[in-house]
């Protein structure tokens, strides 16, 4: 186990990395631009404050997602997640950095997506479909919170979609089209670790290195430090810095989905969790665009000089794989579920 730790990586780094803040609320929208496209093209991280979010819903959503996690774990296991990634991750379900992880992360989830009824045409889809929620009996007013949550969070989504567009010199309005963010897949993970210690040199990580699927990832988190990012993920030593929580803000991210239709101009990027012991909370919120969407570079992203480096491919299909790769076989459940 000892030597589980990658030859190209340094010992756990203290250092804190610095990352441009975008304020939504200023009206200087080429100001916004130019921090945007600075922190695209150097780390693929930003934060975003001045959302519209009040920090008083942000701490009752906080609380909600405390009081399901403090559940027994029968409790949460009548909420496991389905094929469709709706409901309960256990801690180990999720393993994301198979190569430097002795088994999954230290962490434990809940997912919840757009809501459709069975009903609807759509729901047949993957990532589609009604939400998996606990008994009201047992969280009373938990399933209308999330809600709230995720729709407040798309509009943060959509916002933070316009100033990326113009950064890529594309129309504001480019990912506001119905087939990208007018019908997007939008899942919304709560997040618990319980307070592990992470030992890199051990292969053990509160979450394993990844970069994200999708589009854009805004995290909102609790005052407790634990994420890195991995700002050059070909560099050997890999450098890895600390993400500094700022209270009411969130931490957005960009997907290899972006990284893919920029043509590798904006890149997604490495990050990861080390627990130190104390418990962490936290909310992520994927975005990526509807199922139907292809992804295939964009226009302003490509030349004569500058080919697409990638083919063409469907959002949902390339989701679909994604999630497959990294999470357990449901089959593993099944002694919770008799």
């Amino acid at each position: 186990m000892e030597n589980m730790q990658k030859q190209n990586e340094t010992p756990a780094s203290t250092e804190i990395s610095f990352l441009n803040c975008i304020d939504l609320s200023n009206p200087d929208t080429q100001q916004s631009v130019s921090l945007l496209k600075q922190a695209c093209l150097d780390c693929g991280f930003f934060y975003v404050t001045n959302h519209g979010i009040s920090q008083e819903f942000m701490e009752e959503v906080f609380s909600q997602s405390r009081k399901f996690f403090e559940l027994p774990l029968s409790e949460k296991m009548k909420v496991l997640r389905n094929e469709k990634h709706r409901g309960y991750t256990p801690v180990l379900d999720e393993l994301l950095d198979p190569d430097n992880q002795i088994h999954g992360d230290y962490k434990e989830g809940y997912y919840v997506g757009v809501e459709l009824p069975e009903d609807d045409p759509e729901a047949h889809k993957p990532f589609y479909g009604p939400n998996v929620w606990p008994e009201d009996g047992i969280l009373p007013g938990w399933r209308q919170t999330m809600e709230k949550f995720h729709q407040q969070a798309l509009g943060v989504a959509r916002a933070v979609a316009r100033i990326i567009a113009l950064a890529l010199d594309l129309e504001a309005d480019f990912f506001d089209e119905p087939e990208m963010l007018g019908h997007p897949i939008a899942v919304m993970r709560l997040l618990h670790y319980a307070g592990q210690i992470s030992d890199p040199s051990k292969g053990l990580y509160g979450a394993g290195a990844h970069s994200d699927y999708g589009l854009i990832t805004l995290l909102a988190t609790d005052d407790v430090c634990g994420l890195q990012i991995c700002k050059d993920k070909d560099a050997q030593p890999q450098v890895w810095e600390f993400v500094a929580p700022l209270k009411g803000a969130f931490i957005v991210n960009l997907g290899d989905m972006l990284e893919r239709w920029s043509n590798c101009i904006f890149k997604s990027t490495l990050h990861r969790v080390l627990g130190n012991g104390q418990e962490r909370y936290s909310i992520a919120y994927f975005v990526e665009p509807s199922h139907e969407c292809l992804v295939e570079c964009l226009p302003t992203c490509k030349s004569e000089k500058k080919p697409p480096k990638f083919p063409p491919i469907k959002c949902g299909t390339y989701l679909s794989q994604r999630y497959k790769d990294t999470h357990a076989n449901l089959n593993v459940y099944n002694k919770h579920q008799s």
